[in-house]
């Protein structure tokens, strides 16, 4: 952790400790000398948090204007709130302490960068990786997006609030955390087919500590000060990968192409949209079976000649993005994305014949990345995040559609390039929800 946080290139000062919400206000002094500090959070994190750190603050002189609640009962990580907390920072120059967790750092994190300002950040749930990011994931003009902006100057996280959050955001920033493993496959092939190499500092930060972090979901559900303090740790990792690589890559696969898809197709499930952890969970179970369906392909034999005669030209490939997303919001993105990424036959031949001469050794690097689909749903379950497409409000055949319609939504390479490049993925997707398969009715 010392060595992520002394190469990270934003984020100064990270305070990991029980009660360690206590030292805001030295926290603060020495980031932001001579600053004044705005409080932002909503009602439950005001309770939970806020309201003795704006307490704290203030004592210390360091707390100008009233903390701000963003109310709103429809509050989410959406481009309005962001213009909202932008307008309140523009009346004042202090600092603002987001105290929260995904929602309320995302939207700090954009507007504080909108006006020009670096800002601190209290976490109070180890519910996701992106405290220490580069960026924010915000919806806006209905698509979920990365907006570039800093990560915060300095982190606390307060062990003694984050073991109390409900169980439900510490299962899902476990899944989330658990996320990395498949995002590293991913990363695994991009790099062995020459798209996006491995950055080897931002690859260790993320991939070095995973196993551990993960070794304990019991204790994690139990709330357990170790369980959640590697917990947390394994999340920060993957938030300073990310500094350091000004990209998602390091801690972002497929998984998360799901996760933004059902985001951007407004998904919800009992009238509520699950949390990014719990869909990214789903979608790492999904990825997984995907991952054991393809290493049973002797890919050293692919038929390249077949598979490059079957390649759309960029018209095709354009009429069908508009086919299958007419009824969106998100056509645009979609024709932007994946125009991004494809490549001319010639490219994809040379692509395959790399595939073909690399497989022996991709392969076993993929196996020993990659953990067994019934150990990763064995954990989920045992954390108490969902297993099922249905948990989620997924049918089988929405989930089906989802690893083809993921594809569209971003120019990243991932194992669902690799498996529509191949002509690989409906046959794997015909044994994964046939008779006796993973996702079977």
């Amino acid at each position: 952790m010392s060595e992520a946080l002394a190469a990270a290139s934003e984020t100064k000062e990270l305070l990991v400790a029980p009660g360690a919400s206590a030292a805001v206000v030295d926290v603060f002094r020495r980031q932001f000398p001579g600053r004044k500090a705005i409080v932002v959070c909503d009602p439950t994190t005001h309770r939970v948090a806020g309201e003795s750190v704006d307490q704290r603050l203030r004592t210390a002189g360091l707390a100008e204007p009233a903390a701000y609640l963003l109310s709103d009962p429809d509050l989410y990580a959406e481009f309005r709130f962001v213009e909202q907390l932008e307008s309140i920072l523009r009346q004042t120059p202090a600092i603002a302490v987001a105290v929260g967790s995904g929602t309320i750092n995302d939207l700090v994190k954009l507007a504080s960068h909108r006006v020009d300002r670096p800002y601190l950040c209290v976490s109070t749930a180890a519910s996701m990786d992106g405290y220490t990011a580069f960026g924010a994931s915000i919806t806006h003009r209905g698509a979920k997006q990365t907006f570039n902006c800093p990560a915060p100057r300095a982190v606390i996280a307060d062990l003694e609030i984050l073991r109390h959050a409900p169980p439900e955001m510490t299962a899902s920033g476990y899944a989330d955390l658990q996320a990395k493993i498949t995002a590293g496959a991913d990363w695994l092939i991009a790099h062995s087919l020459g798209v996006e190499p491995i950055e080897q500092r931002a690859w260790a930060i993320v991939q070095g500590g995973l196993r551990d972090a993960l070794e304990n979901p019991e204790g994690a559900r139990r709330g357990e000060i170790k369980a959640i303090g590697a917990l947390v740790e394994g999340l920060m990792l993957g938030g300073f990968a990310m500094q350091g690589t000004k990209s998602s890559r390091p801690a972002s696969g497929a998984e998360h192409q799901f996760s933004h898809l059902w985001d951007m197709e407004h998904h919800t499930h009992h009238g509520l949209a699950p949390s990014h952890g719990f869909k990214v969970g789903l979608a790492t179970l999904a990825i997984t079976s995907l991952y054991e369906e393809m290493l049973k392909i002797p890919f050293e034999r692919l038929d390249i000649d077949r598979c490059v005669s079957s390649w759309p030209d960029r018209a095709t490939l354009e009429s069908d993005i508009r086919r299958r997303f007419a009824a969106t919001d998100f056509l645009d993105t979609a024709l932007q994305e994946t125009t991004a990424k494809h490549v001319s036959p010639d490219e994809l031949r040379e692509q395959l014949g790399r595939l073909v001469r690399c497989w022996p050794v991709l392969s076993k690097q993929l196996r020993a990345q990659l953990v067994p689909l019934s150990e990763l749903r064995r954990r989920l379950k045992t954390v108490g995040a969902p297993t099922q497409a249905a948990e989620l409000g997924l049918t089988a055949e929405r989930l089906r559609q989802t690893f083809h319609r993921a594809y569209f939504i971003r120019r990243r390479f991932t194992v669902l390039d690799l498996a529509i490049r191949t002509q690989s993925l409906d046959r794997c997707l015909d044994s994964l929800f046939g008779p006796g398969g993973a996702w079977a009715s």
